[in-house]
């Protein structure tokens, strides 16, 4: 199942990394029964976001699935909940097409995720995707903030201002 959680902005809330840290755990904590197996948080203070992750392991059950996770290029940062279906052919195409494929960690679709955005950008990367998801991406170069899902919205994503 999986489940994520974050924040954008937020002024001297999130003043310090202990500050941030202690707010996505308390958040992360409110969803456990989405992700027992593990949880993952990441904060740029500077950039005032934090992306929290708990995670029920299913398709890789090594720590190479860790959420969040930043792409080999160190742009993105995502968390992620679902599962893409063609992830292993999107992997194919990643090495057949392009030269400076990542070496994989792992075998998680969410790498794929990040391999594809990091290759073709996020748009194109979510337009190849097939499986039921929903993400939150913290784009490092453009300072932006991307939350996506599948064309049917089977996995929740949720938002407030």
């Amino acid at each position: 199942m999986c489940g994520f959680i974050g924040f954008l902005g937020g002024g001297s809330s999130y003043s310090s990394k202990e500050n941030g840290s202690a707010m996505l755990r308390t958040m992360a904590n409110a969803i456990v029964s989405r992700g027992p197996d593990d949880e993952g948080y990441w904060c740029s203070l500077e950039n005032q976001v934090g992306l929290g992750h708990r995670r029920l392991a299913v398709i890789d059950l090594s720590p190479a699935g860790h959420q969040p996770m930043d792409s080999a290029s160190q742009r993105y940062v995502i968390a992620f909940n679902g599962e893409i279906y063609n992830h292993h052919l999107l992997r194919l195409k990643l090495d057949k097409d392009n030269t400076s494929a990542p070496a994989w960690r792992g075998h998680s679709d969410t790498e794929t995720l990040l391999a594809g955005f990091d290759a073709w950008g996020v748009q194109a990367t979510v337009e190849l995707a097939i499986g039921m998801f929903a993400f939150a991406v913290w784009d490092q170069k453009d300072r932006k903030l991307i939350l996506g899902r599948d064309r049917l919205g089977e996995k929740p994503l949720y938002y407030g201002w």
